[in-house]
């Protein structure tokens, strides 16, 4: 008997490759969208295409046809609004840069997908990530660097555990791009054009102030612009509409460039400096997922001095880092693993909210956890 495959179909290109390739092989699939839509007038992107919007259902449906393979809509609106918009909304309160698409693939494409899909019968999900899954010597599960480095998705796949892993494929790994729309365009479905989705689903607008005011009663509270000394330069708007690394859109002429640093939410006010001023040499970061290695295997290769590679965002091509992990007290007898790593030339604008992610040498996720801070000797 064939396995079984729940492939999570957008209605896009790659997740309609991805269902395509999978017949191919041999296995037994069941297309999928998730409806993760609160409501249309919150999250409609209709006439975009979007991962999200209510035309996905039509997308997936046609190309389910197309392949032959049956094809449900599963309702996941409650994993989504906890998981990712009310998590994305806090985020923003504390003044952090919030990446919404960890969260939601971690929680709801992974965890809620995948306990209804083995309630079903079935051996795996799929997605059509640019990314591979490969297990290691130490039997452990890893992500890996996809053959495009232009489309890889790792960064965003870091949080994982490794049961997910072991219930995964992920088929448009090993291919290009213009080679995936290719295998649209060859098998007749009828997406093979279709344009990516790049916004956040559910603020198709980009307007996060907006989303945030109508949604959270989140108020644009104004405040002051300091620099690193504390001196104050001027008047801001509510820190919800920055983000560490930020140039345009302050509303100040300052007579040089400046960026935004640093979002202190307890007293309200943004601190600005100079280019110069937003680069960091250590890097920690909470929530540690430990994906090709263990905790105490990392403990190992950090004291021998390993040299890995570290993205603090998505679009950072990584720099070279050394690592360090450490058990932090957060009560009489409970730890926190934290992450450090101390990169040589430091690293520009990492923001709290956003990922640490750690790779080997050979390109796979070590580990990853949410930023925090700075160094770790500084209390942080």
């Amino acid at each position: 008997m064939a396995e079984k495959v729940v492939v999570g179909m957008s209605g896009g290109v790659d997740s309609s490759v991805a269902a395509y390739l999978l017949k191919k092989q041999g296995y037994d699939v069941i297309g999928v969208t998730m409806q993760i839509w609160q409501s249309d007038d919150v999250c409609s992107l209709e006439n975009k295409g979007g991962c999200c919007g209510v035309s996905a259902v039509e997308d997936a449906r046609r190309v389910a046809s197309v392949i032959g393979i049956p094809y449900y809509v599963m309702n996941f609106k409650n994993e989504f609004r906890e998981n990712v918009i009310d998590y994305f909304a806090n985020s923003y309160r504390r003044g952090e840069t919030p990446n919404p698409c960890i969260a939601c693939n971690r929680y709801v494409k992974w965890e809620a997908l995948l306990n209804r899909a083995l309630a079903l019968g079935a051996d795996y999900i799929a997605t059509g990530h640019y990314a591979k899954i490969s297990k290691l010597t130490n039997g452990r599960y890893t992500i890996a660097n996809s053959v495009t480095a232009a489309k890889d998705q790792t960064y965003a796949l870091y949080n994982l555990t490794q049961e997910q892993l072991s219930h995964t494929l992920l088929p448009i790994g090993d291919y290009e791009k213009p080679r995936v729309r290719a295998i649209a365009e060859e098998a007749g479905l009828p997406v093979a054009s279709k344009p990516d989705s790049e916004e956040i689903c559910f603020v198709p607008d980009g307007d996060y102030a907006k989303f945030l005011r109508e949604n959270y009663n989140i108020s644009e509270k104004p405040g002051n612009f300091i620099d690193e000394e504390g001196n104050i330069l001027g008047g801001h708007r509510g820190i919800i509409h920055y983000t560490i690394g930020q140039r345009k859109g302050l509303g100040i002429a300052f007579g040089k460039p400046m960026y935004v640093k640093e979002i202190r939410p307890d007293d309200n006010t943004v601190v600005l400096s100079d280019n110069e001023g937003l680069f960091k040499r250590h890097v920690t970061a909470g929530n540690v997922n430990f994906m090709a290695y263990s905790y105490d295997e990392l403990i190992k290769m950090a004291g021998k001095g390993y040299e890995f590679t570290g993205k603090v965002r998505y679009n950072h091509k990584g720099d070279t880092c050394k690592i360090r992990l450490v058990k932090m007290p957060v009560g009489p007898e409970t730890r926190e693993i934290k992450i450090q790593a101390d990169f040589e030339k430091g690293v520009r604008a990492p923001a709290p909210g956003q990922a640490l992610v750690i790779y080997d040498k050979e390109g796979n996720v070590a580990c990853g956890g949410t930023i925090t801070g700075g160094n770790l000797a500084d209390g942080i």
